[in-house]
């Protein structure tokens, strides 16, 4: 599909610098069947979902993975966006033309690495020194990867060590948050259990490739970049309980959605799973693991939007997202939510 198909006018102004406060007061536009929408907002979940409903959460935890540091008298920023061993990670590097294999790069705190070669999509292995966890080195040198719609707007700041942060975190791993869980609240999920509403987590790492714009003119020409997932053999086994029993499965983020379907047959059984993912959800795909799902607005023309397309169909988002600025929501990472249900 054409790549314009999916763009979208978005006033600077509706981008979302802050999380609301408190998080669940976040406002909740509802799609539901081919033509419900309502606006509400997250507090209201308990009163829109049913008893036997499951969320799934992705309980992976970001690491502060944006660095900057230099290589001689040039300046270099470093985002790492996946694990490649004990000790190395690959990296988009701003002024990248200025590192070869071989140079160190000074961050600061007595952190340092060597640069690898450069793959194709201009990103770079980074082998940091010495013999502390690389996830210490990261505490002492490096800051919390803020979307780069936000960075470029604001400064990254103590707020968001919390901020950006869910509060099912527990998996070291992540460079961008899941970020529709940044609205559950501990009274919330209490509120929920109450309901009969019920939860489980999994663990997607999230990469830095989920901020790279989309630069082919169709969707059959992009590519994704790999993340690495895991579902527990007993987070699989009660999943397909709750589908058997009746129950909606409705992902929390559209990480969390693109690792159940990573993990689900053509027989609609979610299976366990740890391995790399690529998968990209466009119009015409056949969602088998999931009944709905929670997740943030997004970008204009992204793999995100593409997704969201294809659950709901490209121009009833069209529409929805078109009331959602209308209305006033806030989009992106910090911004408002939306329930997706087909």
């Amino acid at each position: 599909m054409r790549v314009d198909l999916f763009d979208f006018d978005l006033p600077p102004e509706r981008i979302a610098l802050r999380p609301a406060v408190p998080r669940d007061a976040a406002r909740m536009l509802v799609a539901e069947g081919p033509t419900g929408l309502s606006d509400r907002i997250v507090s209201d979940l308990p009163q829109i979902l049913r008893p036997g409903d499951c969320l799934v959460f992705n309980d992976t935890r970001v690491i502060p993975a944006q660095l900057e540091g230099t290589r001689g008298q040039a300046r270099i920023g470093a985002t790492l966006h996946k694990r490649l061993g004990l000790r190395s990670w690959q990296a988009f590097v701003r002024n990248g033309k200025r590192v070869r294999a071989g140079d160190r790069i000074d961050f600061g705190g007595g952190v340092t690495a060597i640069a690898g070669p450069k793959d194709a999509d201009g990103a770079i292995a980074l082998d940091f020194e010495g013999d502390e966890p690389v996830e210490l080195l990261l505490e002492r040198a490096g800051q919390m990867p803020l979307p780069p719609y936000i960075a470029a707007k604001r400064p990254t700041d103590a707020r968001d060590a919390q901020d950006y942060q869910t509060m099912f975190a527990r998996e070291d791993g992540a460079v961008a948050a899941p970020t529709a869980a940044l609205h559950f609240t501990p009274a919330l999920v209490d509120a929920l259990a109450v309901r009969g509403v019920l939860t489980q987590t999994l663990t997607l790492h999230v990469g830095a490739g989920t901020f790279l714009p989309v630069k082919a003119q169709d969707t059959q020409d992009h590519h994704m970049h790999a993340e690495w997932g895991r579902i527990e053999p007993q987070a699989a086994d009660r999943l397909n309980a709750v589908r058997a029993a009746g129950g909606r499965i409705i992902a929390v983020g559209t990480t969390s959605l693109r690792l159940l379907e990573s993990a689900t047959g053509e027989d609609g059984i979610i299976r366990p799973f740890a391995d790399e993912t690529r998968i990209f959800i466009t119009p015409g795909y056949r969602f088998r693991a999931i009944d709905g799902l929670m997740t943030n607005f997004h970008l204009p023309r992204s793999t995100l939007f593409m997704l969201v397309s294809a659950l709901m169909g490209r121009e009833r988002m069209q529409a929805a997202y078109a009331h959602a600025i209308a209305q006033g929501y806030r989009f992106y990472s910090y911004g408002d939510s939306s329930l997706l249900l087909p």
